[in-house]
């Protein structure tokens, strides 16, 4: 198969994804991929096989296909083919929750000489950094990826990446516990859907439908939640989209649970942990696995003390500090409400750790950051703090930073 062929078979395949016909689509780039002897357009199609297996949640395959990707794109010896590749093995790891690997390839990236690409890529490193960071729950190195992704984003003019950057922070201030602002960033990707995205996929407006819904529920809005998460779902069941579909079966449950509405949960969360399973998602597991807990705990019943043990096992392997920390606290109230004073002793020193590990305090009133709904700021360094806090002592150096450079050894 020579160029001019490779190139129109690849075309044919987007016209055929695009028109939701996936499965006929990859077909076709399978073909080319077997019989096109074209390195440049067995490169290209490799790219359409990562995304297309991306959005299915296949995402053992999308990391089979980037390390391809990777291979050919060291026999076209050109250093924008490499870092396109190295960015898509970022993606397929960070995917697979294999976040110190994603951080690892996503430096790669940061690392390779000037390209052409990458001003346009590497706003997109910086968000996949971002999304690793927020997994391993360094908050500081999360914030501050995202933010370079936003800079990226204005001065390149890109609203896509832009919007995907609003959605990530939405769920960083979810995590963080400012939800305010964990709305108020789904809602400006959302204008943006509709300002300029009348051309982009409608999985963009799935995405930021669904974010505005995590935060809706956590405001307490609970029909707003509903209506934002229904109309996520619908989209991602006409597109197949397997991971939007998992989430939103999971802020389902959540939204149900909050009602108290245990007996609709209890099988929705079942359902998002099958796919979240299917689709190689251990942090979506987890979560899964602590919204039963919480069920459980909601009914005082015996299994919550059972049901513990598989996210704990989950979340050592990942190294999720967030979750962990969330673990310790469930696992506190329901041995507090029990008596057991040895393992209630146990997950309270653990619990306040993990606050200490992820820094999830106040570097000016000592109070956790993370416990309940607070107003938080920024600073440029990108540790955060209570709103009232700076306000309050006026501080225009970071108490967190100075404290660190007083460390013994330091560097």
């Amino acid at each position: 198969m020579g160029q001019d062929q490779t190139k129109q078979q690849i075309e044919k395949g987007l016209q055929l994804y695009q028109s939701n016909q996936t499965e006929k689509a990859l077909e076709v780039w399978m073909k080319v991929l077997e019989k096109s002897s074209d390195l440049m357009g067995r490169f290209r199609v490799l790219g359409c096989l990562v995304t297309a297996h991306s959005e299915m949640g296949r995402y053992k395959e999308m990391l089979k296909f980037a390390v391809v990707q990777i291979d050919t794109a060291r026999e076209l010896e050109d250093a924008d083919f490499l870092l396109e590749s190295y960015l898509n093995l970022a993606r397929s790891n960070e995917k697979l929750c294999e976040f110190h690997k994603t951080i690892s390839y996503c430096k790669t990236c940061l690392g390779l000489p000037g390209t052409r690409a990458g001003a346009q890529l590497g706003g997109q490193v910086s968000l996949s950094m971002g999304n690793a960071f927020l997994g391993l729950s360094v908050f500081q190195k999360a914030l501050e990826s995202f933010e370079k992704a936003l800079r990226y984003a204005h001065n390149n003019d890109d609203t896509m990446l832009e919007c995907r950057v609003c959605c990530s922070l939405g769920s960083f201030y979810a995590q963080v516990k400012d939800y305010e602002k964990a709305l108020f960033f789904p809602c400006k990707a959302a204008e943006l859907v509709n300002d300029y995205g009348k051309g982009w996929s409608l999985k963009y407006r799935a995405m930021s439908q669904y974010h505005m819904a995590v935060a809706y529920r956590l405001l307490g809005h609970l029909g707003s939640a509903m209506e934002c998460c229904e109309e996520s779902m619908k989209i991602a069941l006409q597109h197949g989209d397997r991971p939007l579909q998992a989430l939103c079966l999971l802020c389902f449950a959540d939204i149900h649970r909050s009602r108290g509405d245990l007996e609709t949960a209890f099988p929705r969360y079942d359902s998002a942990m099958s796919i979240m399973t299917e689709i190689g998602n251990r942090l979506g597991q987890v979560q899964a696995l602590l919204g039963v807990a919480k069920c459980w705990v909601a009914r005082k019943a015996l299994p919550a003390l059972t049901g513990l043990s598989s996210p704990a096992a989950a979340l050592h392997s990942c190294g999720l500090q967030l979750s962990q920390l969330k673990l310790h606290c469930l696992s506190e109230s329901i041995y507090r409400s029990k008596g057991l004073q040895r393992e209630l002793r146990a997950h309270v020193v653990r619990f306040h750790e993990c606050v200490e590990e992820t820094e999830l305090y106040c570097g000016l009133c000592g109070e956790s950051i993370g416990e309940k709904n607070s107003r938080l700021q920024a600073l440029p360094c990108s540790h955060i703090f209570h709103h009232r806090c700076l306000q309050n002592n006026g501080t225009r150096s970071c108490p967190n930073c100075r404290r660190s450079s007083m460390k013994p050894g330091f560097v």
